[in-house]
């Protein structure tokens, strides 16, 4: 049957009736949506999550294939806990630097060394936390390595024993305390380092805990607020600060041990720098080790990072690997460290005094503005050491440059005037 072009095709016989306008859009705002549209719509979850939601069988023949295998624990097959710590991890890294483990490993300080080990033999016979112990000193000697090995001798099973880290500037609020105040367990070390900028509510929050044992929580705000006071575990606080001055009395005096740690003698440092070049690898033969321990300023921090320089110089210059007295000078010359233990802007510093003003007397501005070095840098870096080696002064009138100075640099005062004022 053929159809013209103004008609159109009748219905199928099985199509329903059209349906009431009105009645569709009822039915479209409350109808839900079929199965497949809710499967488009639905995110896919991952498979950890599609893990997570399967239940744990406790069966023996009942494991689910997608469970991830268990992970081995590490030591068990010696039946003792493995304190091997992960690579790539601060504790790897402490594992591999220079310090000693142990109180007999410490060489220097040896009064210091002396009565700390009698207060430890006294905790430990005790069987009672070691009080707090307040560490002074100028940085790099050793402040934080005796920290460290505390615990370890505290430990009564000769293990690492338990030390949380953290430092004054790091507690800005008494909040930040409580994370390691409630974590403190008996015997246990919270080592917090530059103590002297503690905040004074983080420092007033701490007197009861080193007295008392005891932490103060503030639940609420407003009329609604109560203190809850918690018993923590007693532990031992060890305080290190480079300006013992500027602590208060008060937390000054809750510390019940004070030790000052002082410069090294250089052979001290030299018997460091051979037990440290052995933990390196290296060979030290002659007098390499003294030449390192004399321009290290009395610091074992310096002396270990001019050991550091000598093994690579070492290990590029030297066919056998072996630090020599003539591979250790040429290192040190390389370095700009002289026999003194000066470095170049040491040296440009008692230059300038001398070439530049005469000698001196001259104002730490004039300094900073002809060395292009600003005057805190000076004063903290550049000064300390010179005034301790007493290549200069500080006078009312300015800086002033020594006679040691002047023999030191191979200058001649007769040349100049033969007067330093």
């Amino acid at each position: 049957m053929a159809f013209g072009p103004l008609d159109a095709p009748p219905p199928p016989a099985d199509d329903p009736p059209p349906a009431d306008p009105t009645a569709m859009i009822r039915s479209r705002r409350t109808a839900r949506p079929s199965a497949a549209v809710r499967a488009a719509l639905t995110v896919p979850k991952s498979p950890q999550a599609r893990m997570a939601r399967q239940p744990t069988y406790r069966g023996d023949d009942a494991e689910p294939q997608d469970a991830p295998p268990p992970r081995p624990a590490r030591g068990t097959s010696r039946g003792e806990p493995d304190d091997t710590p992960a690579p790539g991890t601060p504790d790897a890294e402490f594992e591999n630097s220079l310090r000693p483990r142990r109180l007999s490993e410490v060489v220097g300080q040896r009064k210091v060394v002396e009565r700390l080990g009698i207060t430890l033999d006294a905790a430990r016979r005790r069987g009672e936390p070691l009080g707090h112990l307040l560490l002074d000193g100028p940085p790099g000697l050793g402040k934080t390595t005796l920290a460290t090995v505390v615990p370890r001798e505290l430990d009564p099973d000769g293990g690492p024993g338990n030390i949380q880290f953290t430092s004054g500037p790091a507690l800005r609020a008494p909040h930040d305390l409580v994370a390691y105040l409630t974590c403190a367990t008996r015997g246990s070390v919270l080592f917090i380092d530059e103590i002297h900028r503690l905040p004074p509510a983080v420092e007033e929050y701490l007197y009861p805990a080193m007295e008392d044992f005891r932490v103060d929580i503030v639940m609420g705000e407003g009329t609604g607020a109560r203190t809850v006071s918690l018993n923590i575990e007693p532990f031992t606080v060890i305080g290190a600060t480079t300006r013992s001055g500027m602590l208060t009395a008060p937390l000054r005096d809750r510390f019940v041990n004070h030790e000052r740690v002082e410069y090294y003698e250089v052979s001290d440092l030299a018997e460091i720098v051979r037990r440290n070049a052995a933990k390196l690898g290296l060979t030290v033969e002659g007098d390499a080790a003294e030449q390192l321990a004399r321009r290290s300023r009395g610091t074992p921090r310096k002396a270990n990072n001019l050991l550091r320089w000598c093994r690579d110089f070492t290990q590029v210059h030297s066919e056998r690997g072996v630090l020599t007295p003539t591979l250790a000078a040429r290192a040190l010359e390389m370095r700009e460290v002289d026999a003194l233990g000066l470095e170049d802007q040491d040296r440009r510093y008692l230059r300038t005094i001398i070439e530049a003003f005469a000698g001196g007397p001259v104002g730490l501005s004039t300094l900073s503005h002809a060395l292009s070095v600003p005057t805190d840098t000076l004063e903290d870096e550049v000064e300390p050491y010179l005034l301790r080696c007493g290549l200069m002064q500080r006078t009312s009138r300015g800086r002033v440059a020594t006679v040691r100075a002047w023999e030191h640099l191979g200058l001649d005062r007769a040349a100049d005037g033969g007067s330093l004022f």
